[in-house]
């Protein structure tokens, strides 16, 4: 058949026009039931296709629906035209099935990404409350008069240097700490004084010798004499001159850790607004990107589908056109006859 458009005259036109009007889709129950003897006829619509939707969830009023549809927009004439609507629109149901499977699989892999995400924040959230308890207790302890450093302070500041939490404060932090050991102290952090001093007591406590009255070397000559005023007893050895020089470090470690503090707590309060606001279109999009592996299956499946409802979709325009160019033949060889 010939398919090559030619110009149509005035009468064609008006003819065709009287034809269009015609056209209509099953509005009848008679007209409903040959959609239905159309499925049988075209081998569709039977008992095992109506069982397969109802097992994937679908409605087969549903599939019903959009072949009404689909019948009233191209008012199939014969047993082609038929059988090509039904495909079209089984093949138009095959798309939208492959898009429900695609997003299907987005809103399950986003609600395992949403579960998992409040998990990830609130480990995060319990992690920041250590972090801040254990630098809030580490200022409180730098905050007292005549601080000096004790092995418990430096380690807990070596470990959140470790972990990465004050990032480039963390070695000025641990500097600062072992800046203010008592004097005599190696650089790990233990006393040789005080470690011997120890030694000695548990010694004489376990061979039942009297408590040990060992005093600093620079005290031990005169215990009884009073402490120039501005030492501590604790730390003799330690002038005024020495805790005035000690004061400066002492503060700046003592605002180091606070702001740390305040900055745990900062976002704290961000992890929550986060928590309780959820994530961002283009945070959920780049978290069920399709990544899986029949990702691309599935795209390929849809792009399957929408072709071949295109090539159906051309072929009844075409087979349309060709009925409606026999029509106006038709019609304008029986006026000429009429007119002869």
């Amino acid at each position: 058949m010939s398919l090559i458009k030619r110009e149509m005259t005035e009468k064609q036109l008006a003819a065709n026009r009287r034809n269009i009007k015609l056209s209509h889709g099953p509005v009848t129950d008679e007209g409903i039931e040959r959609i239905r003897a159309a499925h049988l006829r075209h081998g569709f619509y039977a008992q095992a296709e109506e069982a397969a939707m109802h097992a994937l969830g679908e409605d087969p009023a549903h599939f019903q629906g959009l072949l009404e549809a689909l019948w009233e927009t191209y008012d199939p004439t014969d047993a082609a035209q038929e059988g090509l609507v039904i495909r079209l629109a089984r093949a138009t149901w095959l798309m939208n099935r492959a898009d429900r499977m695609q997003e299907g699989y987005a809103v399950r892999q986003a609600e395992d990404i949403s579960s998992g995400r409040q998990d990830r924040l609130h480990a995060k959230t319990m992690r920041l409350k250590m972090t801040e308890e254990r630098l809030r207790r580490l200022a409180q302890s730098v905050a007292t008069p005549h601080y000096v450093t004790p092995l418990e302070d430096l380690e807990k500041m070596k470990s959140l240097h470790g972990e990465g939490v004050l990032k480039d404060m963390g070695e000025i932090a641990v500097a600062l700490f072992c800046e203010l050991q008592a004097p005599g102290t190696d650089e790990d952090g233990i006393d040789g004084f005080e470690t011997a001093r120890r030694m000695v007591e548990q010694a004489k406590e376990i061979f039942g010798i009297g408590r040990s009255q060992e005093t600093k070397p620079d005290i031990a000559a005169n215990p009884s004499q009073p402490l120039e005023e501005g030492r501590d007893a604790r730390y003799p050895s330690i002038t005024p001159a020495g805790w005035e020089a000690r004061e400066r470090p002492r503060q700046l470690l003592e605002n180091i850790l606070r702001r740390q503090v305040e900055a745990c707590e900062a976002q704290r309060n961000a992890i929550l607004k986060e928590s309780l606001k959820g994530p961002s279109p283009y945070e959920r999009a780049a978290e069920i990107a399709p990544a899986y592996p029949s990702a691309t299956h599935l795209r390929r499946m849809q792009d399957s589908y929408f072709r071949e409802v295109r090539r159906v979709t051309n072929l009844l325009l075409k087979l349309k056109r060709h009925q409606r160019h026999m029509e106006t033949f038709s019609s304008d060889y029986v006026d000429d006859n009429k007119d002869s």
